[in-house]
């Protein structure tokens, strides 16, 4: 019995499509356990999936080669999925070009804090230079994290952990935090965990407010744009 369930196991993790369904299994059951919360930004959908899919790699040994291999189709579609977000945009062009001068000054000092503070703590508390230069680009977008980490000599593997760790903490903690210290803009709410928290806080955004999801959007593009030019920057002023 237990040598048939090991070849049944063995058949479907090789599958194509086996981690893929696993991937699309794991972010349903974090989607419906968020809506039964009645929308709790602590029940986050993706640290849900996350910890299903790490709690099934842990108990059939398999590593996270194999998985990536048959879920990359998800992260090829995060690319389309950020370019997509041009289009709510668009619509709202009009509000965008009315706060240009503030999102601008907004996003130096978000992305300034970002990327500073990070490297600072971690450096007290005695991390490695490349550990370091993992880190700072952990509140841009995977896809553009991963190629900054990758260009100045961190590990890009570490830095995707990092940016969906940085990310699942912003979408949780947004909407409590900005509730709490009594901030109501919403374009400033969204501007804010787009700089912050990339991708996931932009989610969380569109689910909240459309206005504060378009300022996410925005965010993270410039945000990504911003990182990918200063971090190269920053190896100068590490430590070696």
């Amino acid at each position: 019995m237990i040598a048939g369930a090991d070849d049944i196991w063995v058949y479907l993790s090789q599958a194509p499509l086996f981690w893929l369904t696993a991937t699309l299994v794991a972010y349903g059951a974090g989607h419906w356990c968020y809506e039964r919360s009645g929308g709790n930004p602590i029940v986050n959908p993706v640290a849900i999936a996350a910890a299903l899919l790490i709690g099934l790699l842990t108990a059939t040994g398999t590593p996270y080669a194999v998985y990536f291999d048959g879920a990359q189709f998800v992260h090829f579609m995060l690319g389309p999925a950020t370019v997509a977000l041009a289009v709510p945009l668009f619509r709202h062009l009009p509000r965008v070009k009315a706060t240009l001068l503030p999102m601008l000054a907004a996003l130096v000092a978000g992305a300034a804090t970002a990327v500073g503070v990070a490297l600072v703590v971690a450096g007290l508390m005695g991390a490695s230079r490349e550990t370091l230069l993992s880190l700072a680009p952990k509140s841009v977008t995977t896809p553009i994290a991963m190629g900054v980490a990758e260009s100045i000599g961190g590990l890009p593997s570490l830095t995707a952990s990092l940016v969906v760790a940085t990310g699942i903490i912003g979408a949780i903690l947004v909407t409590p935090l900005f509730n709490g210290v009594g901030l109501k803009d919403w374009r400033a709410r969204g501007f804010a965990v787009g700089v912050a928290a990339h991708g996931l806080g932009a989610a969380r955004a569109f689910q909240v407010n459309q206005i504060a999801g378009v300022f996410a959007a925005i965010a993270m593009g410039l945000n990504g744009l911003v990182t990918a030019l200063v971090a190269p920057l920053i190896v100068h002023f590490l430590p070696g």
